[in-house]
């Protein structure tokens, strides 16, 4: 069990890295305090994100003033904070929001992993759930994916995927808290999603199972569950997830014990043409997947991934045209 202490300057004025978390992206999000992010963030913080990596604090910045001015009605809430220590001084939070129009039904998901030292931003992990949001615009996804440019990824992505996720991930060394819940996730990552054996599902997950993941796709029981799988892994039959991160968190407010999920899914476009003409190539996808656990098995998962870049990804791999730059953040 983890016998430090967090420091409160992890996470100060406010009282917690929960409120932390929760009032600093409204601050920016919300109030539009975008000039925030230079309080915030470090000069050299890198942000992983769909379409490739970042590597300094201006392009948060003039990333984040580009999504507010494109859609100044849409606003996000917190659906869940999964927040675990790092040292004494730093936490990583995997934080689930909601994002959507005041006045319209158009709603998303997205998925913020932060790293946060002495309060300042040092790496970020994020995934938005872009094609729920082009579905409901009515945009053809591949003719938008084709708009954009897949830069690749640099840092701590690009590094070998950490050998005992337990014991650290790409954001450093963990507590080893919630064991049993921790090992359950990555038995059903590495038998289910990674060895095929569908039949498991049931071994890790309750009957009434949820899985809400991109697309705003809702898919209900073990079935369903295999299903879903599935239509990502007919595309890279031969496919691999890594795990690069976890964190877990035990609260009330959320539900109980969560564990969060950072990974990497690696495999060649060699199956069903799901996203156009096939390339043989492989494909970097980070995704996100926070799980809630109920007396030791799971009940929920929420599983996204940026489906617009990772269909930019595999355009500029076929030698497509891109229109121009891509927004990182």
């Amino acid at each position: 069990m983890n016998t430090v202490t967090l420091d409160p300057v992890a996470y100060q004025p406010y009282t917690d890295p929960d409120d932390f978390i929760r009032e600093v992206t409204d601050l920016i999000w919300v109030d539009r305090s975008i000039s925030f992010i230079r309080e915030n963030y470090e000069p050299d913080s890198i942000v992983h994100g769909g379409f490739g990596t970042a590597t300094t604090r201006d392009e948060v910045l003039e990333g984040t003033l580009m999504r507010i001015a494109e859609a100044p009605d849409r606003v996000s809430q917190t659906e869940d904070i999964i927040w675990e220590q790092r040292g004494d001084d730093a936490f990583l939070s995997s934080h689930l929001v909601v994002v959507g129009d005041l006045l319209s039904p158009r709603w998303s998901r997205t998925i913020a992993n932060c790293l946060y030292r002495r309060g300042r931003m040092v790496e970020e992990w994020v995934v938005r759930d872009t094609l729920a949001e082009a579905l409901q615009d009515g945009f053809d996804p591949d003719e938008l994916a084709r708009e954009h440019l897949f830069r690749g990824y640099v840092a701590s992505w690009a590094d070998a995927a950490p050998t005992d996720p337990i014991a650290a991930g790409d954001s450093g060394a963990r507590p080893d808290e919630h064991r049993a819940e921790v090992q359950t996730v990555l038995d059903l990552i590495r038998t289910v999603w990674n060895e095929r054996d569908l039949s498991a599902v049931e071994q890790y997950f309750h009957r009434d199972l949820t899985l809400l993941t991109v697309g705003n796709r809702h898919i209900i029981r073990p079935e369903g569950y295999r299903r879903a799988l599935l239509s990502l892994l007919e595309s890279f039959p031969a496919g691999q997830f890594e795990v690069r991160d976890v964190q877990a968190h035990d609260d009330v407010r959320y539900a109980g014990l969560r564990v969060a999920v950072t990974w990497k899914f690696v495999g060649d476009y060699t199956g069903k043409p799901n996203y156009g003409p096939l390339t043989g190539k492989p494909i970097d996808l980070l995704g996100i997947s926070q799980f809630t656990l109920h007396q030791g098995r799971i009940v929920k998962e929420v599983r996204l991934w940026d489906d617009i870049a990772l269909r930019t990804q595999i355009a500029s791999m076929r030698g497509d045209e891109p229109v121009g730059p891509s927004n990182i953040y």
